[in-house]
């Protein structure tokens, strides 16, 4: 296995994934073709677009049935165009169809995620701010399709709650303040775990880098006033990173960028892609016996 978050969790999960379709069998299968029949599946690209998830495709194959040939044609990450051939697999046409739907929903929705991501990092080209992903992903699918993002061109932000410190609003208010909540996070967490802040004015902006942040989020700011903060946050302490956040789109991502920040989050790589239409057909049929 080529991807890098394969575990046994992801083992475990596709295991689920593939009881909650199969059930008992697939009955279509099973009553309208002969046990023995062969045939190769041709996974091809319907539209343009990255693709992403050739490993856990062949992942699912491998585990519906560990005799089944499976060969990519293309690279992790690949652009493609409509019609391209991604993956042909052959053996048993009841372990290629039982296995079909989940590989293909899963490598659509990758593939969406990275294709999103690459549009957004190519509208980025030629400027050094970091695109990132945000904690809004699909329960169960984080690892997944923050995996696809990496794909795309993109970087992770926090894997969770418990990897880094990150004090939103909430947060503030119900600590008291800025230098409130910095100062009991800073106390207890080990040295080297970071402390973001996140601001929505450059009081609150001033407030932060008093309070000792590692890095402060620009939130749902203008350009104008974030472009303020960067310069203050800069001349005051050029050791800090900025990250802004809040209603990003293809069409204001390279304006915010050039405020001089050095992240930008985007939720919307994993809540707001479309899935990449990726199909597969049987071809090159072969019998096999009829028992």
């Amino acid at each position: 296995m080529m991807f890098n978050g394969y575990n046994e969790e992801l083992v475990q999960s596709i295991k689920a994934w593939l009881r909650e379709d199969v059930g008992s069998g697939d009955v279509t299968t099973q009553m309208t073709i002969p046990v023995g029949h062969e045939s190769k599946g041709i996974i091809h690209a319907k539209e343009d677009g990255v693709i992403c998830g050739i490993p856990i495709a062949e992942l699912v194959f491998e585990i519906v049935d560990p005799t089944l040939s499976f060969t990519a044609l293309v690279e992790e990450g690949q652009a493609v165009t409509k019609g391209t051939v991604i993956i042909e697999v052959e053996g048993s046409t009841h372990a290629i169809l039982t296995g079909e739907r989940l590989a293909l929903n899963l490598m659509q929705r990758l593939s969406g995620v990275a294709s999103r991501t690459a549009s957004f990092v190519q509208v980025l080209d030629g400027l050094p701010t970091r695109l990132v992903d945000t904690r809004k992903t699909t329960p169960g699918h984080r690892m997944l399709e923050k995996y696809a993002v990496r794909v795309g061109g993109g970087f992770n932000h926090r894997f969770g709650l418990y990897d880094a410190v990150m004090i939103k609003d909430n947060h503030i208010k119900g600590a008291g303040g800025i230098r409130q909540a910095v100062g009991r996070a800073r106390k207890n967490i080990p040295h080297t775990m970071s402390i973001e802040v996140e601001t929505e004015n450059l009081e609150q902006v001033e407030e932060a880098l008093a309070a000792g942040a590692d890095i402060i989020m620009l939130d749902n700011m203008s350009n104008e006033m974030m472009k303020q903060a960067v310069a203050r946050i800069k001349a005051k302490a050029p050791h800090v990173k900025t990250e802004a956040s809040g209603n990003v789109s293809l069409e204001t991502v390279r304006g915010i960028a050039e405020t001089g920040v050095d992240v930008i989050s985007v939720g919307r790589l994993t809540y707001s892609f479309s899935s990449l239409d990726i199909s597969l057909d049987l071809n090159a049929k072969k019998e096999g016996s009829s028992s």
